[in-house]
Protein backbone atom coordinates (compact mmCIF):
# COMPACT_ATOMS: atom_id res chain seq x y z
CA UNK A 1 0.00 0.00 0.00
CA UNK A 2 1.43 3.38 -1.18
CA UNK A 3 2.90 5.45 1.74
CA UNK A 4 0.72 8.56 1.66
CA UNK A 5 3.34 10.22 3.89
CA UNK A 6 5.67 10.53 1.43
CA UNK A 7 3.54 9.98 -1.87
CA UNK A 8 0.26 11.49 -1.75
CA UNK A 9 -2.33 10.58 -3.99
CA UNK A 10 -2.43 14.48 -5.48
CA UNK A 11 -2.49 13.88 -9.55
CA UNK A 12 -5.31 13.64 -12.19
CA UNK A 13 -5.27 10.04 -12.46
CA UNK A 14 -5.83 9.27 -9.31
CA UNK A 15 -9.44 10.55 -8.91
CA UNK A 16 -11.97 8.04 -7.46
CA UNK A 17 -8.62 6.48 -5.58
CA UNK A 18 -9.81 5.39 -1.41
CA UNK A 19 -7.89 6.90 0.90
CA UNK A 20 -5.89 4.97 2.09
CA UNK A 21 -5.75 2.89 -1.08
CA UNK A 22 -7.13 0.02 0.52
CA UNK A 23 -10.97 -1.06 0.92
CA UNK A 24 -11.55 -0.13 3.83
CA UNK A 25 -10.39 3.77 2.63
CA UNK A 26 -13.00 6.35 4.03
CA UNK A 27 -11.66 8.96 1.90
CA UNK A 28 -11.58 9.51 -1.85
CA UNK A 29 -9.53 11.27 -3.85
CA UNK A 30 -10.28 14.34 -5.56
CA UNK A 31 -7.22 15.65 -6.85
CA UNK A 32 -8.35 18.69 -8.96
CA UNK A 33 -10.95 21.41 -8.46
CA UNK A 34 -12.97 20.50 -11.52
CA UNK A 35 -13.93 16.98 -10.26
CA UNK A 36 -15.24 18.67 -7.19
CA UNK A 37 -17.40 20.60 -8.99
CA UNK A 38 -17.77 17.16 -11.18
CA UNK A 39 -18.78 15.31 -8.16
CA UNK A 40 -21.09 17.66 -7.04
CA UNK A 41 -22.82 17.75 -9.98
CA UNK A 42 -23.13 14.29 -10.44
CA UNK A 43 -21.18 14.23 -13.69
CA UNK A 44 -20.55 10.55 -15.18
CA UNK A 45 -17.41 11.02 -16.38
CA UNK A 46 -16.71 12.10 -12.77
CA UNK A 47 -18.33 9.76 -10.52
CA UNK A 48 -17.87 6.77 -12.70
CA UNK A 49 -13.85 6.81 -11.70
CA UNK A 50 -14.89 6.29 -7.73
CA UNK A 51 -13.81 3.08 -6.24
CA UNK A 52 -15.08 4.72 -2.91
CA UNK A 53 -16.34 7.54 -1.17
CA UNK A 54 -17.39 8.85 2.24
CA UNK A 55 -18.83 5.96 3.09
CA UNK A 56 -22.27 8.22 4.59
CA UNK A 57 -22.37 9.96 1.45
CA UNK A 58 -20.94 7.72 -1.62
CA UNK A 59 -21.87 3.53 -0.55
CA UNK A 60 -18.76 1.37 -0.69
CA UNK A 61 -18.77 -0.78 -3.73
CA UNK A 62 -19.04 -3.75 -1.04
CA UNK A 63 -21.79 -2.11 1.06
CA UNK A 64 -23.47 -1.28 -2.23
CA UNK A 65 -22.69 -4.93 -3.23
CA UNK A 66 -24.63 -5.57 0.15
CA UNK A 67 -27.85 -3.70 -0.46
CA UNK A 68 -28.31 -5.34 -4.36
CA UNK A 69 -28.21 -8.79 -2.53
CA UNK A 70 -30.55 -7.94 0.35
CA UNK A 71 -32.83 -6.72 -2.55
CA UNK A 72 -32.53 -9.96 -4.95
CA UNK A 73 -33.80 -11.67 -1.73
CA UNK A 74 -36.56 -9.64 0.14
CA UNK A 75 -37.73 -6.52 -2.41
CA UNK A 76 -40.61 -7.19 -4.66
CA UNK A 77 -41.43 -5.50 -7.40
CA UNK A 78 -40.80 -1.58 -7.88
CA UNK A 79 -39.11 -2.47 -4.08
CA UNK A 80 -35.52 -1.51 -2.55
CA UNK A 81 -33.54 -2.06 0.24
CA UNK A 82 -30.92 -0.80 2.13
CA UNK A 83 -28.93 -3.13 5.25
CA UNK A 84 -28.35 -1.99 8.09
CA UNK A 85 -26.67 -2.98 12.01
CA UNK A 86 -29.51 -4.46 13.40
CA UNK A 87 -33.51 -4.80 12.79
CA UNK A 88 -33.72 -1.09 15.17
CA UNK A 89 -32.09 1.20 12.44
CA UNK A 90 -34.15 -0.36 9.48
CA UNK A 91 -37.14 0.26 11.52
CA UNK A 92 -35.93 3.64 11.95
CA UNK A 93 -35.25 4.22 8.63
CA UNK A 94 -38.78 2.78 7.67
CA UNK A 95 -40.14 5.44 10.39
CA UNK A 96 -38.55 7.95 8.94
CA UNK A 97 -39.63 7.32 4.99
CA UNK A 98 -43.06 7.24 6.32
CA UNK A 99 -42.77 10.70 7.81
CA UNK A 100 -40.55 12.54 5.28
CA UNK A 101 -42.28 10.80 2.14
CA UNK A 102 -45.67 10.26 3.16
CA UNK A 103 -45.04 6.94 2.37
CA UNK A 104 -47.33 4.54 4.27
CA UNK A 105 -45.63 1.15 2.91
CA UNK A 106 -42.72 -0.48 4.04
CA UNK A 107 -41.31 -3.34 5.76
CA UNK A 108 -38.27 -4.71 7.73
CA UNK A 109 -37.12 -7.92 7.87
CA UNK A 110 -33.62 -9.62 8.32
CA UNK A 111 -30.83 -10.67 6.14
CA UNK A 112 -27.99 -13.25 6.52
CA UNK A 113 -26.11 -15.46 9.56
CA UNK A 114 -26.00 -12.04 11.69
CA UNK A 115 -29.28 -10.92 11.25
CA UNK A 116 -28.71 -8.06 9.27
CA UNK A 117 -31.33 -5.25 9.80
CA UNK A 118 -33.01 -4.79 6.41
CA UNK A 119 -35.18 -1.90 5.41
CA UNK A 120 -37.49 -2.83 2.40
CA UNK A 121 -39.26 0.11 0.67
CA UNK A 122 -40.81 1.43 -2.29
CA UNK A 123 -37.97 2.44 -5.08
CA UNK A 124 -38.93 6.29 -5.22
CA UNK A 125 -38.15 6.27 -2.03
CA UNK A 126 -34.56 5.36 -2.48
CA UNK A 127 -33.18 9.06 -1.53
CA UNK A 128 -34.99 9.61 1.38
CA UNK A 129 -34.20 6.48 2.41
CA UNK A 130 -30.49 7.32 1.63
CA UNK A 131 -30.96 11.06 3.59
CA UNK A 132 -31.81 9.03 6.52
CA UNK A 133 -28.58 6.85 5.98
CA UNK A 134 -26.02 9.89 6.05
CA UNK A 135 -27.53 12.11 8.46
CA UNK A 136 -28.37 8.97 11.14
CA UNK A 137 -25.01 7.29 10.78
CA UNK A 138 -26.69 4.18 10.98
CA UNK A 139 -24.72 2.21 8.88
CA UNK A 140 -22.80 -1.16 8.11
CA UNK A 141 -18.99 -1.01 7.63
CA UNK A 142 -17.22 -1.95 4.77
CA UNK A 143 -15.63 -4.99 6.87
CA UNK A 144 -18.70 -5.53 7.93
CA UNK A 145 -20.29 -5.73 4.84
CA UNK A 146 -17.17 -8.22 2.96
CA UNK A 147 -18.09 -10.29 5.56
CA UNK A 148 -21.50 -10.94 5.04
CA UNK A 149 -21.33 -11.15 1.65
CA UNK A 150 -18.01 -13.57 1.82
CA UNK A 151 -16.11 -11.91 0.23
CA UNK A 152 -13.48 -11.62 3.03
CA UNK A 153 -14.15 -14.05 6.07
CA UNK A 154 -13.17 -11.96 9.10
CA UNK A 155 -10.77 -13.73 11.65
CA UNK A 156 -11.82 -11.73 14.08
CA UNK A 157 -14.41 -13.74 16.87
CA UNK A 158 -17.16 -12.17 18.62
CA UNK A 159 -15.36 -12.30 21.64
CA UNK A 160 -12.28 -10.57 20.54
CA UNK A 161 -14.43 -7.39 19.35
CA UNK A 162 -16.15 -7.25 22.81
CA UNK A 163 -12.80 -7.19 24.21
CA UNK A 164 -11.35 -4.83 21.79
CA UNK A 165 -14.37 -2.80 22.73
CA UNK A 166 -14.10 -2.65 26.53
CA UNK A 167 -10.37 -1.72 25.78
CA UNK A 168 -11.80 1.53 23.36
CA UNK A 169 -14.29 2.30 26.07
CA UNK A 170 -11.58 2.29 29.06
CA UNK A 171 -9.08 4.46 27.01
CA UNK A 172 -11.81 7.13 26.29
CA UNK A 173 -12.50 7.04 29.73
CA UNK A 174 -9.16 7.85 30.60
CA UNK A 175 -8.53 10.08 28.32
CA UNK A 176 -11.61 11.84 29.19
CA UNK A 177 -11.60 11.97 32.90
CA UNK A 178 -15.03 9.66 33.01
CA UNK A 179 -16.33 6.58 33.71
CA UNK A 180 -16.02 3.90 31.24
CA UNK A 181 -19.27 3.08 31.81
CA UNK A 182 -20.60 6.02 30.93
CA UNK A 183 -19.00 5.87 27.34
CA UNK A 184 -21.42 4.16 24.36
CA UNK A 185 -19.54 3.27 20.79
CA UNK A 186 -21.49 3.68 17.56
CA UNK A 187 -20.67 3.43 14.05
CA UNK A 188 -20.13 6.71 13.49
CA UNK A 189 -20.03 9.78 14.86
CA UNK A 190 -23.18 10.89 13.41
CA UNK A 191 -24.59 7.84 14.58
CA UNK A 192 -24.07 9.33 18.49
CA UNK A 193 -24.92 12.70 17.46
CA UNK A 194 -28.46 11.06 16.34
CA UNK A 195 -28.67 9.02 19.77
CA UNK A 196 -28.26 12.32 21.22
CA UNK A 197 -30.67 13.87 19.87
CA UNK A 198 -33.03 10.98 20.10
CA UNK A 199 -32.41 10.96 24.10
CA UNK A 200 -32.67 14.73 23.97
CA UNK A 201 -36.24 15.28 21.98
CA UNK A 202 -37.20 11.66 24.10
CA UNK A 203 -36.45 13.22 27.43
CA UNK A 204 -38.28 16.39 26.24
CA UNK A 205 -40.64 16.41 24.09
CA UNK A 206 -42.22 18.67 21.67
CA UNK A 207 -39.23 20.96 22.67
CA UNK A 208 -36.38 22.48 19.82
CA UNK A 209 -32.91 22.17 20.06
CA UNK A 210 -30.52 25.18 19.46
CA UNK A 211 -27.03 24.88 17.23
CA UNK A 212 -24.51 27.41 18.04
CA UNK A 213 -21.88 28.30 15.72
CA UNK A 214 -21.91 27.16 11.89
CA UNK A 215 -21.49 23.43 11.72
CA UNK A 216 -20.83 20.56 10.46
CA UNK A 217 -22.99 20.37 8.02
CA UNK A 218 -25.49 16.84 8.59
CA UNK A 219 -25.15 17.96 12.32
CA UNK A 220 -27.34 21.05 11.72
CA UNK A 221 -29.29 18.94 8.94
CA UNK A 222 -30.25 15.98 11.75
CA UNK A 223 -31.66 18.67 14.19
CA UNK A 224 -33.87 20.06 11.42
CA UNK A 225 -35.68 17.30 9.98
CA UNK A 226 -35.89 15.12 13.10
CA UNK A 227 -38.22 15.98 16.59
CA UNK A 228 -39.10 19.25 16.84
CA UNK A 229 -36.48 20.75 14.72
CA UNK A 230 -33.88 23.57 15.38
CA UNK A 231 -32.82 26.88 16.19
CA UNK A 232 -29.74 28.05 14.57
CA UNK A 233 -27.11 31.02 15.75
CA UNK A 234 -24.52 31.04 13.40
CA UNK A 235 -23.01 33.32 16.11
CA UNK A 236 -21.35 35.35 12.68
CA UNK A 237 -22.05 38.78 15.27
CA UNK A 238 -21.81 39.40 18.86
CA UNK A 239 -25.51 40.22 19.29
CA UNK A 240 -26.57 36.75 18.28
CA UNK A 241 -25.53 35.74 22.40
CA UNK A 242 -28.24 38.17 23.08
CA UNK A 243 -30.72 36.32 21.05
CA UNK A 244 -29.92 33.33 22.00
CA UNK A 245 -30.59 34.60 25.66
CA UNK A 246 -33.91 35.69 24.45
CA UNK A 247 -35.37 33.02 22.79
CA UNK A 248 -33.94 30.68 26.39
CA UNK A 249 -36.43 33.61 28.28
CA UNK A 250 -39.27 32.48 26.33
CA UNK A 251 -39.54 28.95 24.87
CA UNK A 252 -38.04 25.41 26.82
CA UNK A 253 -35.22 24.30 24.66
CA UNK A 254 -34.36 20.10 24.82
CA UNK A 255 -30.59 20.83 24.32
CA UNK A 256 -27.65 22.83 23.24
CA UNK A 257 -25.84 21.51 20.42
CA UNK A 258 -22.28 23.16 19.75
CA UNK A 259 -18.55 22.08 18.23
CA UNK A 260 -15.14 22.89 19.94
CA UNK A 261 -13.73 24.22 17.23
CA UNK A 262 -16.72 24.40 14.79
CA UNK A 263 -15.84 22.82 11.49
CA UNK A 264 -14.32 24.79 9.03
CA UNK A 265 -14.62 28.24 10.72
CA UNK A 266 -12.68 27.02 14.25
CA UNK A 267 -14.07 28.97 16.23
CA UNK A 268 -15.15 28.28 19.64
CA UNK A 269 -18.63 29.41 21.53
CA UNK A 270 -18.18 31.65 24.56
CA UNK A 271 -18.43 28.68 27.23
CA UNK A 272 -18.54 31.13 30.47
CA UNK A 273 -21.17 33.46 28.86
CA UNK A 274 -22.87 30.73 27.40
CA UNK A 275 -23.63 28.98 30.98
CA UNK A 276 -23.91 32.43 32.54
CA UNK A 277 -27.15 33.44 30.08
CA UNK A 278 -28.24 29.75 30.69
CA UNK A 279 -28.05 30.22 34.30
CA UNK A 280 -30.44 33.25 34.39
CA UNK A 281 -33.20 31.75 31.78
CA UNK A 282 -32.71 27.91 31.51
CA UNK A 283 -30.46 26.35 33.53
CA UNK A 284 -31.52 22.70 33.12
CA UNK A 285 -30.59 22.89 29.10
CA UNK A 286 -28.32 19.89 28.50
CA UNK A 287 -25.04 21.32 26.51
CA UNK A 288 -24.01 18.89 23.76
CA UNK A 289 -20.16 19.41 22.54
CA UNK A 290 -18.44 17.90 20.09
CA UNK A 291 -14.70 17.80 20.57
CA UNK A 292 -13.88 15.58 16.95
CA UNK A 293 -11.75 18.88 16.14
CA UNK A 294 -9.70 19.68 18.76
CA UNK A 295 -10.07 16.18 20.14
CA UNK A 296 -10.18 15.39 23.57
CA UNK A 297 -5.66 15.27 23.91
CA UNK A 298 -6.39 19.18 24.20
CA UNK A 299 -9.42 19.97 25.65
CA UNK A 300 -11.88 18.91 27.98
CA UNK A 301 -15.24 19.69 27.05
CA UNK A 302 -16.47 18.38 30.34
CA UNK A 303 -15.78 21.44 32.18
CA UNK A 304 -18.86 22.78 30.64
CA UNK A 305 -20.86 19.78 29.19
CA UNK A 306 -23.76 17.27 29.75
CA UNK A 307 -22.73 15.30 26.92
CA UNK A 308 -19.26 15.34 24.43
CA UNK A 309 -19.49 13.53 20.96
CA UNK A 310 -16.83 12.68 19.15
CA UNK A 311 -15.88 11.20 15.15
CA UNK A 312 -13.49 8.72 16.28
CA UNK A 313 -13.10 8.03 12.53
CA UNK A 314 -10.90 11.08 12.70
CA UNK A 315 -8.11 11.83 14.71
CA UNK A 316 -9.19 8.81 17.56
CA UNK A 317 -8.05 6.20 14.83
CA UNK A 318 -6.54 8.26 11.98
CA UNK A 319 -5.96 5.71 10.06
CA UNK A 320 -8.80 6.41 7.84
CA UNK A 321 -10.04 2.87 7.41
CA UNK A 322 -12.80 2.74 9.55
CA UNK A 323 -16.11 4.51 10.78
CA UNK A 324 -17.13 4.75 14.64
CA UNK A 325 -18.24 7.42 17.31
CA UNK A 326 -18.95 8.17 20.60
CA UNK A 327 -20.92 9.32 23.29
CA UNK A 328 -19.73 10.16 26.60
CA UNK A 329 -21.72 11.41 30.08
CA UNK A 330 -20.53 13.62 32.24
CA UNK A 331 -20.77 12.12 36.01
CA UNK A 332 -21.32 15.31 37.55
CA UNK A 333 -24.10 16.14 35.32
CA UNK A 334 -27.68 16.50 36.78
CA UNK A 335 -28.95 14.78 33.54
CA UNK A 336 -26.84 12.07 34.28
CA UNK A 337 -28.61 9.27 36.16
CA UNK A 338 -31.62 9.95 33.12
CA UNK A 339 -28.80 10.13 30.35
CA UNK A 340 -27.49 6.86 31.44
CA UNK A 341 -30.79 5.33 31.74
CA UNK A 342 -31.67 6.08 28.31
CA UNK A 343 -28.67 5.39 26.62
CA UNK A 344 -28.67 1.91 28.26
CA UNK A 345 -32.02 1.20 27.06
CA UNK A 346 -31.87 2.40 23.65
CA UNK A 347 -27.87 2.87 22.48
CA UNK A 348 -28.56 -0.15 20.16
CA UNK A 349 -25.72 0.00 19.05
CA UNK A 350 -21.86 -1.49 19.15
CA UNK A 351 -18.53 -1.84 16.71
CA UNK A 352 -18.71 -4.73 14.42
CA UNK A 353 -16.36 -6.90 15.94
CA UNK A 354 -13.47 -6.25 13.02
CA UNK A 355 -13.72 -2.36 12.96
CA UNK A 356 -13.27 -2.54 16.81
CA UNK A 357 -10.54 -4.90 16.35
CA UNK A 358 -9.06 -2.35 13.84
CA UNK A 359 -9.72 1.11 16.14
CA UNK A 360 -8.59 -0.58 18.98
CA UNK A 361 -5.02 -1.11 17.37
CA UNK A 362 -5.18 1.89 15.88
CA UNK A 363 -5.81 4.42 18.56
CA UNK A 364 -3.06 2.91 20.42
CA UNK A 365 -0.78 6.05 19.72
CA UNK A 366 -3.91 8.42 19.56
CA UNK A 367 -2.12 10.94 22.11
CA UNK A 368 1.15 11.25 20.05
CA UNK A 369 -0.29 11.39 16.97
CA UNK A 370 -2.65 14.21 18.20
CA UNK A 371 0.16 16.23 19.79
CA UNK A 372 1.86 16.21 16.45
CA UNK A 373 -1.08 17.20 14.44
CA UNK A 374 -1.34 20.10 16.32
CA UNK A 375 2.28 21.20 15.93
CA UNK A 376 1.82 21.16 12.24
CA UNK A 377 -1.15 22.66 12.19
CA UNK A 378 -0.13 25.57 14.34
CA UNK A 379 3.02 25.81 12.34
CA UNK A 380 1.25 25.58 9.11
CA UNK A 381 -1.56 28.27 10.20
CA UNK A 382 1.54 30.76 10.98
CA UNK A 383 3.05 30.76 7.98
CA UNK A 384 0.00 30.55 5.75
CA UNK A 385 -1.29 33.71 7.84
CA UNK A 386 1.45 35.37 7.20
CA UNK A 387 1.89 34.58 3.12
CA UNK A 388 0.93 37.71 0.77
CA UNK A 389 -1.19 35.11 -1.33
CA UNK A 390 -3.56 34.66 1.51
CA UNK A 391 -6.53 36.94 2.19
CA UNK A 392 -7.71 34.77 5.48
CA UNK A 393 -6.62 31.86 7.97
CA UNK A 394 -8.61 30.05 10.26
CA UNK A 395 -7.31 28.16 13.25
CA UNK A 396 -8.33 28.18 17.14
CA UNK A 397 -5.37 29.19 18.35
CA UNK A 398 -6.64 32.77 17.22
CA UNK A 399 -10.07 32.05 16.37
CA UNK A 400 -11.38 29.40 18.93
CA UNK A 401 -10.98 32.56 21.49
CA UNK A 402 -11.57 32.43 24.82
CA UNK A 403 -14.30 29.97 24.66
CA UNK A 404 -11.46 27.33 23.42
CA UNK A 405 -9.19 28.48 26.36
CA UNK A 406 -12.00 28.19 28.60
CA UNK A 407 -11.93 24.19 27.79
CA UNK A 408 -7.84 24.01 26.58
CA UNK A 409 -5.63 21.36 28.69
CA UNK A 410 -3.06 22.29 30.46
CA UNK A 411 -0.04 22.05 27.78
CA UNK A 412 -3.27 20.89 25.02
CA UNK A 413 -2.69 22.30 21.93
CA UNK A 414 -5.30 22.85 18.68
CA UNK A 415 -6.75 20.21 17.02
CA UNK A 416 -5.21 19.36 13.23
CA UNK A 417 -6.94 22.06 10.85
CA UNK A 418 -6.46 25.05 9.35
CA UNK A 419 -8.96 27.13 7.08
CA UNK A 420 -7.91 29.55 4.53
CA UNK A 421 -9.36 31.84 1.53
CA UNK A 422 -6.70 32.79 -0.75
CA UNK A 423 -6.80 36.80 -2.74
CA UNK A 424 -8.55 36.70 -5.84
CA UNK A 425 -9.77 33.06 -4.58
CA UNK A 426 -12.28 32.54 -7.86
CA UNK A 427 -9.15 32.84 -9.89
CA UNK A 428 -6.59 31.57 -7.47
CA UNK A 429 -8.54 28.23 -5.74
CA UNK A 430 -8.58 26.43 -8.37
CA UNK A 431 -4.84 26.30 -9.73
CA UNK A 432 -3.58 26.21 -6.00
CA UNK A 433 -5.79 23.27 -5.04
CA UNK A 434 -4.92 21.58 -8.44
CA UNK A 435 -1.07 21.98 -7.73
CA UNK A 436 -1.09 20.91 -4.38
CA UNK A 437 0.76 18.11 -3.56
CA UNK A 438 -1.37 16.43 -0.82
CA UNK A 439 -4.06 14.11 -0.73
CA UNK A 440 -7.34 16.00 -1.46
CA UNK A 441 -10.75 14.55 -0.29
CA UNK A 442 -13.25 14.83 2.27
CA UNK A 443 -12.31 13.74 6.09
CA UNK A 444 -9.88 14.71 8.64
CA UNK A 445 -7.42 13.94 11.62
CA UNK A 446 -5.66 10.90 9.51
CA UNK A 447 -1.74 10.16 9.55
CA UNK A 448 -1.48 11.72 5.87
CA UNK A 449 -2.57 15.51 5.20
CA UNK A 450 -5.69 15.87 3.62
CA UNK A 451 -7.27 18.84 1.98
CA UNK A 452 -10.60 20.41 -0.01
CA UNK A 453 -12.47 22.79 -0.90
CA UNK A 454 -14.82 22.14 1.88
CA UNK A 455 -17.63 24.98 1.57
CA UNK A 456 -17.91 23.82 -2.13
CA UNK A 457 -18.14 19.86 -0.40
CA UNK A 458 -20.31 19.80 2.18
CA UNK A 459 -22.43 23.12 1.07
CA UNK A 460 -23.02 23.50 -2.64
CA UNK A 461 -26.73 23.41 -3.11
CA UNK A 462 -26.84 25.97 -0.62
CA UNK A 463 -23.24 27.98 -1.39
CA UNK A 464 -25.28 31.62 -0.88
CA UNK A 465 -26.41 30.60 2.41
CA UNK A 466 -22.81 29.14 4.03
CA UNK A 467 -21.77 32.77 2.92
CA UNK A 468 -24.03 34.54 5.05
CA UNK A 469 -22.69 32.43 7.60
CA UNK A 470 -19.28 33.16 7.21
CA UNK A 471 -18.09 30.58 5.50
CA UNK A 472 -16.67 31.71 1.86
CA UNK A 473 -17.44 29.36 -1.01
CA UNK A 474 -13.45 29.42 -2.31
CA UNK A 475 -12.64 28.50 1.84
CA UNK A 476 -9.97 25.03 1.31
CA UNK A 477 -9.61 23.31 4.91
CA UNK A 478 -6.50 21.41 5.53
CA UNK A 479 -5.90 18.29 7.89
CA UNK A 480 -2.43 18.41 8.83
CA UNK A 481 -0.65 15.02 9.17
CA UNK A 482 2.36 13.43 10.54
CA UNK A 483 4.98 14.54 7.48
CA UNK A 484 7.86 16.87 8.30
CA UNK A 485 7.01 20.33 8.75
CA UNK A 486 9.19 21.68 6.42
CA UNK A 487 7.80 19.08 4.08
CA UNK A 488 4.11 20.36 4.63
CA UNK A 489 5.30 23.77 4.03
CA UNK A 490 7.17 22.79 0.66
CA UNK A 491 4.24 21.47 -0.31
CA UNK A 492 2.23 24.69 0.37
CA UNK A 493 4.57 26.87 -0.86
CA UNK A 494 5.08 25.24 -4.44
CA UNK A 495 1.46 25.05 -4.75
CA UNK A 496 0.93 29.24 -3.61
CA UNK A 497 3.51 30.36 -6.45
CA UNK A 498 1.35 27.69 -9.31
CA UNK A 499 -1.54 30.77 -8.26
Amino acid sequence: MTDLLKHPLWREETLGTPLPDNDNGVSVSLPLWRHVIGYEEKDPAIVSRFRSGYPRFCCPPAVGALFDAATREHAGEGERCLVFPREIHAARCIEYIRHAAGCNSGRVTVHGAESLGVAVFPADAYDVARRFWRFCGEVVSTRQACDALGITRSETTSRQGAEAQVVIRERLASLSGQASEDVFLFPSGMAATFAVHRMLTSLFPARKTIQLDFPYVDVLKLQQQFGSGAHFFPLAADAEYDAVAALLAREKIAGIFCEAPSNPLLRCVDFARVRTLLARTQPDVPLVVDDTIATVANVDAFRVADVVTTSLTKAFSGAGDLMAGSVILNRRSDHHAAFSAFLARHSDHELWRGDAVALELNSRDFAERASVMSRNSTAVFEHLRAHPKVARAWHSSVDGGAGYRFIQRRGGGHGCLVSIVLRDAARTSPPFYDALRMCKGPSLGTHFSLACPYVLLAHYDELDWAESCGADRHLIRISAGLEPLDELVARLDEALGAC
